[in-house]
């Protein structure tokens, strides 16, 4: 009960029936299925059912909200704006209601992260674009789109669509921790998921991609990836988009990432590719367990075909993990225990006020 082991790494806190990483690179499964089963062949929102609701049908809907403030930033305006929402829809905390009403909760919210981000990545500076046109939208993707810039393209819509189920869930990271840790308390639907995105906006966990394309630019305008490798290492730089906490080998969302990258003829993967062999190498030098490209990695690749912006993609990957987030919430209300880790005190021993 003593043992102390920093950031909690490989200490086991739930049992879960939602997904599986293989430690080995080989699968992520959601609820049983591969990941490689779902993409192209059911679209996100499908996948947030199997996720939640442990069916495809009836998954989750796009539905309209409005962004009323705004923030300056994504992340923070989804982040303010499910927090408001607790308020303005009077939702239950989830001590008082049963399973079903805290489902309809996150599938609620879920719905209004996709609208809320559209809406922030569109900006103040532009009218909002026609209900009517948006409801056009076949899928998730197509919607999100129409209402952040009035046209769907369809390879955008596949590497939006194919992004948000590589990272609809994944196990127990620090955002969805923190979601699980809100809903102990008893709190509502609101709480939880607004806690997991402020959770999600930093640089190690959900901000990576936005960090990854300037690299890439850096690395093609030195013209030698070995050199710029070598020099970043030197300088005791983090080459972002490497190394993962639970995979050892290759992550297999990034494989999957990849092979549709180079489907949608993105520009940049002769590049990209480049620098995975020389840093793959380089890093595996000193840490052969974190050399291989996580997905943060050909997400930029997959987004930036896109055209979205790196600022944005931190909201990007939000609105695809509210599928585990709501997962887990549901999970953790089911169990009704608190979470209440320990910490060892290693400060001063007991002295009086005057030797302060």
């Amino acid at each position: 009960m003593n043992d102390f082991t920093p950031g909690l790494a490989g200490v086991v806190a739930f049992e879960t029936e939602i997904a599986e990483p293989d430690k080995e690179g080989g699968e992520l499964r959601y609820r049983g299925v591969n990941i490689e089963d779902l993409v192209g062949n059911v679209p996100f929102e499908q996948v947030w059912g199997l996720l939640v609701d442990e069916s495809l049908q009836p998954g989750l809907p796009y539905s309209h909200v409005e962004l009323e403030h705004r923030t300056g930033g994504h992340i923070s305006d989804l982040q303010m704006q499910l927090a408001a929402l607790s308020g303005e829809w009077k939702l239950g905390q989830f001590i008082d209601i049963d399973d079903e009403e805290a489902k309809e909760d996150l599938r609620r919210l879920s719905s209004a992260a996709l609208s809320i981000v559209a809406q922030s990545a569109r900006g103040a500076d532009l009218p909002p674009v026609d209900r009517d046109v948006v409801a056009q939208g076949q899928t998730a993707a197509e919607r999100f789109l129409l209402e952040w810039r009035g046209e769907a393209d369809p390879k955008h819509v596949k590497a939006i669509d194919t992004y948000w189920i590589c990272t609809a869930e994944h196990g127990l990271n620090a955002s969805t921790f923190t979601a699980r840790i809100v809903a102990s308390t008893g709190a509502d639907a609101g709480a939880a998921l607004s806690s997991a995105v402020g959770a999600l906006s930093g640089p190690l966990h959900g901000g990576a991609p936005a960090r990854v394309l300037p690299m890439l630019d850096a690395v093609a305008e030195s013209g030698d990836a070995e050199k710029w490798v070598a020099e970043a290492l030197a300088r005791g730089e983090r080459i972002m988009g490497f190394g993962h906490r639970v995979y050892r080998a290759e992550d297999p969302r990034s494989r999957v990432l990849k092979r549709v990258a180079k489907e949608l003829g993105s520009p940049r993967v002769a590049v990209a590719e480049e620098l995975e062999q020389v840093a793959h190498e380089a890093i595996a030098k000193k840490s052969p367990s974190h050399s291989w490209t996580n997905v943060e990695y050909w997400s930029a690749v997959v987004l930036d075909v896109a055209e979205v912006p790196p600022p944005l993609a931190p909201a990007m990957f939000a609105c695809s993990r509210t599928a585990g987030w709501s997962a887990h919430i549901l999970e953790q209300k089911r169990l009704g225990v608190l979470v209440r880790p320990s910490a060892k005190y290693v400060g001063p021993g007991a002295r009086s006020l005057q030797e302060v």
